[in-house]
């Protein structure tokens, strides 16, 4: 049987061989020692399944062959097993069980991109950069990123630990989670200082356009068309969808290019363009973005940083600049590769370098300085009361406005400021 199964393999890899000789369009330039290379192949795989120390599983066998060869080529490209193939497909229409973080591999190591927002990984703690060296206590080195991804999901409501090797801190850190079923809201709004739209967009998945347009639409009734501008948050937003991206971007150019994909081949390039079309009419806008947006909130802060849309603000952008294309395989799995490069309106690759913010502005704590109180009318014996005030009434309200100003967002205070400038400033031009 053993030597049957191997008769079947070495015809396997002479198909293969002249299937690379015979396509015409890719024009593989195949040699002899293209087929050395895959004789050697089946080579290794028949002695593995003859003589190594334990029963091998075949299909087990050749998924890893193939993730192996794939992940050789970037952190992106992967093998998709059925099961990971499925909930890959579950998790960008917006719901899926895990943690809730996006990851990549580097050295050897799942690195996180970004915790999404409300999920378990971003209660717990889990920061963009953090290393993952441990899961349960096994080391993660020599593991494929989809080996990790899969170990990280499991049933909802079991716990796993984590070993995480942080930059600022010397010790790792152990933290254990609790797996749920995680539901992407992608979007998300308020309003900020009585008149600024915000906006929060946590990743792209299939409703981020939609969601987007509706809450924008929402705020604007509630403001009756009169605000200031537009904040969008894309910090800590890991990417997804391209089409999404494009949608979002286009959503406040009238014209222009948004963003361009170039492959191996000149013929393999594509441009996307903007329709006429601005949701706030023009108004100032304000990205915010750091270290954890990637692909796609990179697209939409580099083509409105472009064509002057917007003013980035934030911190530089994680840089990952490439497409990846799924192709469904036989038995239903898939492979994920990367087959383009994204290029910003002014043809600028992103990739290995981010978004640089127009406006750098890192992350910081706001603390009230005490320069010791001064005196007023209120200190002095009998003075006169204003019928209404009361000391501790006074002291109530000098203890919530120190509170709150110790609790805000240093990087969305500045978008505002800067918002209500470049508001002033357009406001000024027009009289």
């Amino acid at each position: 049987m053993r030597n049957f199964t191997t008769g079947i393999l070495t015809l396997a890899v002479v198909v293969l061989s002249l299937a690379i000789l015979t396509t015409p369009e890719k024009r593989v330039e195949a040699s002899s020692e293209t087929y050395q290379q895959l004789n050697l192949f089946g080579d290794v795989f028949a002695k593995i399944r003859e003589d190594y120390v334990e029963e091998v599983d075949d299909a087990e066998l050749i998924e890893a062959a193939i993730n192996g060869m794939l992940s050789s080529l970037d952190p992106h490209s992967s093998y998709l097993s059925p099961k990971n193939y499925e909930g890959m497909k579950v998790q960008t229409r917006g719901k899926f069980g895990g943690l809730g973080i996006e990851v990549t591999m580097e050295n050897g190591l799942v690195k996180v991109v970004a915790p999404i927002d409300d999920t378990p990984a971003a209660e717990a703690g889990i920061q963009a950069g953090d290393y993952i060296t441990h899961l349960d206590g096994e080391p993660v080195l020599g593991l494929t990123l989809s080996e990790a991804v899969e170990r990280m999901r499991g049933l909802v409501d079991t716990d796993i630990n984590l070993t995480i090797r942080r930059e600022s801190e010397k010790a790792p850190l152990e933290i254990t989670i609790t797996r749920a079923t995680i539901t992407v809201q992608s979007v998300r709004g308020r309003i900020e200082d009585e008149d600024i739209l915000y906006v929060r967009i946590s990743s792209f998945t299939e409703q981020t356009d939609s969601g987007l347009r509706k809450t924008i639409k929402k705020l604007q009734e509630e403001l009756e068309g009169d605000y200031q501008g537009l904040i969008i948050d894309l910090r800590n937003n890991p990417g997804g969808l391209l089409d999404q991206a494009i949608a979002v971007s286009d959503a406040f150019l009238r014209k222009g290019e948004i963003v361009s994909t170039r492959g191996r081949e000149a013929r393999d390039s594509q441009r996307y363009n903007a329709t006429p079309d601005d949701v706030i009419d023009g108004k100032p806008i304000v990205v915010m973005i750091n270290g954890g947006s990637a692909s796609a909130s990179e697209i939409v802060a580099g083509a409105l940083q472009d064509h002057r849309r917007a003013v980035v603000l934030g911190t530089q952008s994680f840089g990952k600049g490439s497409v990846q294309t799924i192709v469904p395989l036989q038995g239903n799995g898939a492979m994920r590769m990367t087959t383009a490069r994204y290029y910003t309106p002014s043809g600028v690759s992103i990739q290995a370098k981010g978004i640089t913010p127009d406006i750098e502005v890192k992350q910081a704590r706001l603390e009230v300085l005490e320069n010791g109180r001064r005196r007023s009318e209120a200190d002095l014996r009998n003075h006169l009361s204003d019928g209404t005030d009361t000391p501790d009434a006074k002291k109530d309200g000098d203890d919530k406005n120190g509170a709150q100003g110790q609790n805000q967002d240093y990087q969305l205070l500045r978008a505002k400021d800067l918002l209500k400038g470049v508001s002033l400033f357009a406001k000024k031009e027009l009289n």
